[in-house]
């Protein structure tokens, strides 16, 4: 927040949270410490000579956090032996088989753990430790210190109720489909967000009939009539279902999914892993 010095981009930029939650944080730190740490406006935001003496020591405790964290995280990987998987979606696309058999041919003492996370964490659990790797749809947060290697690349299909006006359509065009009310991922997903509303390659801002924070909750919006949603061309035969049709999309980009990391784990098994989905989907293709 010292550095953005705006609570907009510090919280959806930076910190990946909802604006009243950073101002609620800020607000307890300084119940905390018993004084204002920011001077507000309508339209500024600026330190108090508080909080300028508070930085460079908050600075300091972060970076020896991190070194905390990291020598701690070097003694656990050597005894920790469990490499833990995020998703959003379902993955599919033979890839676990593939890749726990490649791990195990390559670090037999390594073995595969798996955990969904919401889309309201659009880093699939890795900022917060809860995941080590993850199988995730680009694009992910800017500035958050994450890498990661394309797997797969498919266009875009809709997702609509059965009954609806274009379900009978061999394929649907942006520009009709764009009228439609959408199922929306959280408001904190942020980029994720606005790539599955299409928002770049709208005219107007979408309409918005409901949020889901899962994709099995976006599946029974649709079922239900509350609105449309866009989905990857490998996902419509892994959430197959009698009440939902699925139909492909023009003039819209394909989507990517990724494998990713935190760019500082340099640990074996996480190379192999990503090395492992690329060049299972590349063979696939092949």
């Amino acid at each position: 927040m010292a550095e953005e010095l705006s609570f907009t981009r510090a919280a959806s930029d930076r910190l990946f949270i909802a604006q009243p939650t950073l101002s609620r944080q800020i607000r307890q730190l300084e119940t905390q410490l018993r004084t204002e740490l920011f001077d507000r406006d309508r339209r500024t935001v600026a330190l108090t000579p508080a909080g300028a003496a508070l930085l460079p020591l908050a600075r300091e405790l972060l970076e020896r956090w991190e070194q905390a964290r990291r020598q701690v995280g070097e003694v656990a990987s050597c005894c920790d032996t469990v490499l833990t998987v995020g998703f959003q979606t379902r993955i599919g696309r033979g890839l676990i088989p593939a890749v726990t058999a490649r791990l195990g041919a390559v670090l037999p003492q390594w073995r595969l753990s798996f955990r969904q996370v919401s889309w309201t964490d659009p880093a699939a659990g890795l900022l917060d430790g809860q995941t080590d790797v993850a199988i995730s749809w680009l694009p992910v947060p800017a500035q958050a210190g994450l890498s990661w290697k394309v797997v797969s690349t498919e266009p875009l299909w809709a997702a609509l109720p059965v009954g609806h006006q274009l379900s009978t359509s061999d394929a649907v065009s942006f520009a009709e489909l764009a009228r439609e009310p959408f199922v929306a991922l959280p408001a904190n997903a942020g980029l994720q967000r606005d790539f599955w509303l299409a928002t770049g390659y709208r005219d107007t801002p979408a309409r918005i009939g409901v949020e889901a924070a899962t994709a099995e909750e976006s599946f029974e919006a649709v079922a239900a009539g509350l609105g449309v949603s866009l989905l990857a061309a490998g996902n419509v035969e892994l959430y197959q279902r009698p009440d939902v049709v699925c139909r492909p999309v023009t003039g819209l980009p394909p989507a990517e999914l990724a494998v990713i990391w935190r760019s500082e784990d340099d640990r074996e098994a996480i190379r192999v892993f990503a090395e492992s989905c690329v060049r299972c989907l590349c063979d696939r293709a092949a």
